[in-house]
């Protein structure tokens, strides 16, 4: 009796209180089937779920082996020689900087007042010595470590990079046949290396690509007669100065060394080599953008309207003219010979195992970096071919500069990391000028527009991309003269000192160093 009772009440409840039976068995049967549902999708769906990707450039492989303890370098100054794959060194220190909101030394035009001897006041921004803090230069200058260290702290890191001077001169020839005019005159390259006083004069203007140009470069007397005492000379004051001395032929060993030596990761010297020629002649191009226009004017290259298509320079050479040419730049090879020993010695205390195995790892990372950035597994392309027209590479010379085509598809961050490692140097100086220099609009009228400025003139200000240097009106070396009054020479001042420390004098339209001093 108790039992049916209290069967009553509990029918009761569940009916009367908390619906029929029939609901209750509804519901049950719904969510039975959302459940069976929700489980078969994941069973025909668990292929295509996923984890969330990880790029690339932070994957441990991005950093490489352990450096220890060491703290990066950020003061750097790097003497941006011609034709040693130096602008792929630049793209590294340019990708380091940016990532780190460090500051950069750059010029007011493109170049550091090349080919006159640097000066402090080539660098925009700067207000006295020490005044602003700069963490990297790397433009091209012809040295002088005296208006440098106006500019740098004084623990910077310096380095540079040279190349066999026969392979240099095949570079320089191809790239500078139309600015040289000792190069102009020959026929081929192999013509100029049988006489090239025939064609070269030391007091004609850009005629410092056709000789000694390395030893030009750091800021020493390419035309000086070649002695052991002078050489050895050279290099002691190179020496003294920098701190490393890479080798263009044996980049990635470069590399490596340079990592060590800054304390860099190694995504921070794994690049793509830029400004690199193409081995076919050039075609009919004009010199199409606003920075191809800028720099075109700058360099004093070019023309109204397109180029007239002319045939690849002639670059054979006999074993014999290379020798002739080791000798015309006999300078240069003594620098070459001797910064290639302590290279490798360098190599040796590094130990060649470790070099082995680092290099490996860096091109390892090379290629895997090229097939995630770049189309076609990084083949380089001609500029016209690159549709982006803000990464096309300036294009000066006989030759064509090649460049690369990002890959399609890349999420926002990746894409940033990798056009930073193929924008080319023009393009790239002119982004970060953007951003340490902000333009701010007038508040009054806008300016009246100037002219354009046509190839082989003056614009005020402006600094040539390919060799010529323009000087302001007002500028603070209006007092430097020019030995022999021509742009290839020396800048001098009577009684002034060079970038050793030693006094200056000039001597027949000749600069000379006093007391048996570099002459």
């Amino acid at each position: 009796m108790l039992f049916r009772r209290r069967a009553r009440m509990l029918r009761w409840l569940v009916c009367g209180r908390l619906g029929p039976v029939w609901m209750w068995k509804a519901l049950l049967l719904f969510v039975a089937i959302a459940f069976a549902g929700q489980l078969l999708g994941v069973i025909f769906n668990k292929s295509s779920v996923q984890p969330a990707a990880r790029s690339i450039f932070s994957s441990p492989d991005a950093q490489g082996p352990s450096l220890g303890s060491c703290h990066p370098h950020t003061h750097i100054m790097f003497l941006k020689t011609h034709k040693t794959a130096s602008s792929t060194v630049l793209n590294m220190l340019y990708r380091f900087g940016e990532e780190r909101n460090l500051r950069f030394a750059l010029p007011i035009g493109y170049q550091l007042g090349y080919p006159l001897s640097f000066n402090a006041h080539r660098v925009k921004g700067y207000q006295g010595p020490r005044v602003v803090e700069f963490h990297i230069m790397g433009n091209h200058m012809r040295f002088n470590k005296l208006e440098v260290e106006k500019v740098m702290p004084a623990d910077t890191f310096y380095f540079s990079i040279i190349r066999d001077p026969v392979a240099l001169a095949e570079s320089s020839f191809a790239y500078y046949k139309a600015v040289a005019p000792a190069f102009q005159k020959a026929q081929g390259l192999g013509d100029f290396a049988d006489d090239p006083r025939k064609y070269y004069n030391p007091r004609v203007s850009n005629n410092h690509y056709a000789r000694n140009l390395l030893w030009f470069d750091f800021g020493l007397d390419h035309n000086a007669n070649f002695s052991m005492a002078l050489a050895q000379r050279g290099r002691t004051m190179i020496q003294r100065t920098f701190n490393l001395i890479l080798i263009s032929e044996y980049f990635d060993q470069s590399m490596i060394l340079l990592r060590h030596a800054l304390c860099w990761p190694l995504d921070a010297v794994v690049s793509f080599s830029l400004n690199a020629r193409q081995q076919k002649p050039r075609s009919s191009e004009g010199l199409g953008g606003s920075w191809m226009g800028k720099a075109a004017a700058a360099a004093g290259v070019g023309g109204r309207g397109r180029l007239p298509a002319r045939s690849l320079p002639n670059l054979s050479l006999t074993e014999d003219q290379r020798e002739k040419l080791r000798q015309w730049n006999a300078l240069d090879w003594y620098l070459y010979k001797a910064f290639n020993k302590t290279f490798w010695e360098k190599v040796e205390k590094f130990g060649h195992a470790q070099m082995e195995q680092e290099v490996a790892l860096l091109r390892t990372r090379r290629d895997d970096l090229a097939r995630v950035c770049l189309k076609d597994g990084g083949k380089p392309v001609e500029a016209q071919r690159i549709r982006d027209r803000n990464i096309r590479p300036f294009q000066s010379g006989l030759v064509k500069i090649l460049g690369y085509e990002l890959q399609q598809g890349l999420d926002n961050a990746t894409r940033t990391v990798c056009l930073r490692m193929i924008r080319p140097e023009i393009q790239y100086k002119d982004v970060l000028d953007s951003k340490q220099s902000p333009r701010v609009a007038p508040a009054g009228p806008a300016p009246a527009v100037p002219a354009p400025v046509q190839a082989g003139q003056q614009g005020p200000g402006l600094i040539g991309a390919a060799g010529r240097s323009f000087l302001r009106p007002d500028s603070p070396r209006t007092a430097e003269r020019l030995a022999g009054g021509e742009a290839g020479g020396r800048t001098v001042e009577e009684g002034g000192r060079d970038w050793d420390g030693s006094r200056l004098k000039k001597n027949n339209q000749t600069v000379m160093e006093e007391k048996g001093r570099l002459r």
